[in-house]
């Protein structure tokens, strides 16, 4: 196998203005991003590995080898995508070098077994070529899943012919490809978006322009009725209007973003600004409305849907973790179409909470739901808390979650730094050396524990070049040093001089000048902790606050309340405001006096005016950040607390 040049799964821009091109040259070596590279190659894929095995996904492949093959394993049509994601992900740890050689051997088998029972027309779909299928192929495609498939097997496929020069993977996806594109010339459209963002990657790996065209279509296609609306109506598959008439998210969250990430694609190599103005239309709207202060999407159980405009219930809220790497997905490339900084600051929210929150400390089980309350009297639905299991499982009847979160873990570099105009943007901050441009950095950080961010240039260009530093929307007197010295913001500069703490431009501070090796740019991020209100039409939290610092929103568990019920806590603005911020078991808590508030009637409606309650007491409480919650037994759980607004109470004493 030769090497091929090393890109990033979401590809170099072609022909919209003012696009940015992604890096795939960064490499984290340090803090917390590391950590979790490090326990995804170690922990989680050995896991995912095994349970892949246990559940049969394996089998279901090699039992097409066979004359008489068993029966398929598991409830759904669409669990080759399981194998497909974890490839992907494996494509990027060995490409990188970080894994051994038993993940080389389950990269190899699998592929092997996907040459062998690939059908000779291209097609491939191991519950559908079953000689038992109670359906034919492309039979359902509202339910079957079967581009959905395609779309998961071509982006493993890239991963592996971009990160690893093995191109066996792609000759398989694109045989499949082209059969698709032959078989939706004209009409037809999946169930769940996911294969418009591969089919233009797709593209841009071989210039292929009828694997973009097809990817056009499908978005174009959806909202004409083409998908019969079985179980859900159509806006659950987004196919009650076309994409560019929907007023806001709707439907399943997962598909919806997908389908959002992929109409980007579509528009940053076809540059149509009908489909990026619906696109910036549905962010503006799903960001203000629809989105959860951990930057979760959906808020329904029964169709694991986005829900009305600000409703955002707590307890219930569904904020799948494949939703969240969709969101980023998208987020990430609304970023590439605009170098928009606010793009970033959503994706750095879902990444460190409703992303991150969906795997365990130990890397080894999942949640595929993400509520932000977690009530004492809690029960789960599969009952399995009776037996004392931890809340997050090893598992599930649906795995879509573990092995999309194995793949994202792995490319987490991709979106650290990005290339434009001659300069550098660096989007997010992580221990490790950026390369790929004329500039090559060593960066050293804790972030996001603190905002301390030193970068020292270790080859630099002939002439001018601009760095060009992401300032998050919730950093407040941001400050620039040049070799010591304060940069000044607006002015290019050659001798690393000015004299005042520069201020962001939209979002970005650029330094441009002659550089050398070993000049050093240090960013200085404050980190106060915040306290977060929520719109008044939000009903679910009206009367509370939650707690952030950086990018982390941070929650209480009730082992952290010992003197008082999570519920029953109160906590103002002077008492976040001077919490005491302590490094604790590798993250950083927040120690804070709240005042202990029961009801002051036991009457779920009570009369008002309501009767004087009781003098509060008042009580200390850590919090924790919220990815790190429900890793030391199901006990209770609050994101949003009572503010003293929102209680009949006096003031502690």
């Amino acid at each position: 196998m030769t090497s091929k040049q090393v890109k990033p799964l979401s590809g170099a821009v072609r022909t919209s203005a003012g696009a940015v091109r992604p890096l795939a040259g960064v490499r984290i070596t340090g803090g917390l991003l590391h950590h979790w590279q490090r326990r995804n190659g170690t922990a989680t894929i050995p896991h995912t590995i095994e349970q892949l095995r246990a559940a049969g996904n394996v089998a279901n492949l090699s039992r097409l080898l066979e004359q008489d093959p068993a029966p398929y394993r598991g409830r759904y049509p669409f669990l080759d995508t399981d194998l497909y994601k974890t490839l992907e992900g494996l494509a990027y740890e060995l490409g990188d070098g970080r894994a051994g050689e038993p993940v080389r051997e389950f990269f190899d088998e699998v592929v092997g077994l996907l040459e062998r029972v690939q059908a000779g027309d291209g097609y491939l779909n191991s519950f559908f070529q079953d000689p038992a299928a109670t359906k034919k192929p492309w039979e359902d495609l509202a339910w079957g899943h079967e581009l959905y498939n395609l779309g998961h097997l071509i982006q493993a496929a890239v991963a592996a012919a971009r990160r690893m020069g093995d191109e066996r993977l792609l000759r398989v996806a694109e045989r499949f490809a082209d059969l698709v594109v032959e078989r939706f010339a004209d009409d037809g459209v999946c169930g769940h978006p996911e294969v418009e963002m591969a089919l233009v990657e797709l593209y841009r790996e071989t210039g292929l322009r009828a694997y973009l065209d097809l990817a056009a279509a499908f978005v174009d296609r959806r909202g004409k009725g083409q998908l019969k609306h079985s179980i859900f109506p159509g806006d659950y598959f987004q196919d009650h209007l076309p994409f560019r008439e929907l007023p806001s998210v709707t439907g399943h969250a997962v598909r919806m973003a997908y389908l959002a990430a992929g109409a980007a694609d579509v528009y940053l190599e076809t540059g149509d600004r009908s489909l990026f103005e619906a696109l910036e239309r549905l962010w503006d709207d799903m960001v203000a409305t629809k989105l959860y202060v951990t930057g979760g999407l959906g808020s329904r159980h029964s169709d694991e849907a986005i829900g009305d405009r600000y409703e955002l219930p707590s307890e219930r809220a569904y904020t799948e973790t494949c939703a969240a790497i969709a969101v980023m997905q998208w987020g990430w490339r609304m970023f590439l179409a605009t170098g928009g900084a606010g793009y970033l600051d959503v994706f750095e929210r879902v990444l460190y909470n409703a992303y991150a929150v969906g795997l365990s400390a130990d890397g080894k089980a999942f949640f595929y739901d993400n509520p932000l309350q977690r009530r004492p009297d809690h029960e789960q639905r599969s009952g399995a808390e009776a037996g004392g299991e931890p809340l997050r499982r090893a598992w599930f009847t649906c795995p879509c979650c573990p092995p999309n979160i194995v793949r994202w873990m792995a490319q987490l570099g991709d979106y650290v730094a990005a290339e434009r105009d001659g300069a550098l943007l660096v989007a997010s901050y992580a221990e490790g050396r950026i390369e790929g441009t004329e500039l090559d950095l060593a960066v050293e950080t804790a972030y996001p524990w603190d905002g301390d961010v030193r970068l020292t240039v270790e080859r630099a260009p002939d002439g001018p070049y601009g760095l060009v530093l992401r300032v998050p929307g919730w950093a407040r007197g941001a400050t620039v040093t040049v070799n010591g010295r304060p940069h000044e913001a607006d002015a290019a500069v050659t001798d690393g001089g000015g004299s005042r703490a520069a201020e962001p431009h939209d979002g970005w501070l650029t330094v441009e000048r002659r550089w050398q090796a070993g000049d050093e740019v240090r960013l200085t991020l404050p980190m106060p902790v915040r306290a977060h209100g929520s719109h008044p039409y939000l009903d679910a939290t009206r009367g509370a606050a939650s707690l952030a610092r950086g990018p982390l929103v941070y929650c209480v568990e009730q082992q952290d309340s010992p003197d008082a019920a999570v519920d029953d806590l109160v906590i103002g603005v002077p008492e976040i405001v001077n919490a005491n911020i302590e490094r604790r078991d590798d993250a950083v808590v927040l120690t804070l006096t709240a005042a202990a508030a029961p009801p002051p009637s036991s009457e779920l409606y009570p009369e008002l005016p309501l009767e004087e309650a009781p003098l509060e007491t008042t009580v200390t409480a850590a919090f924790v950040p919220y990815f790190l919650w429900g890793n030391r037994g199901p006990e209770a759980m609050r994101v949003w607390v009572r503010t003293p607004d929102a209680t009949n109470g006096k003031k502690a004493k």
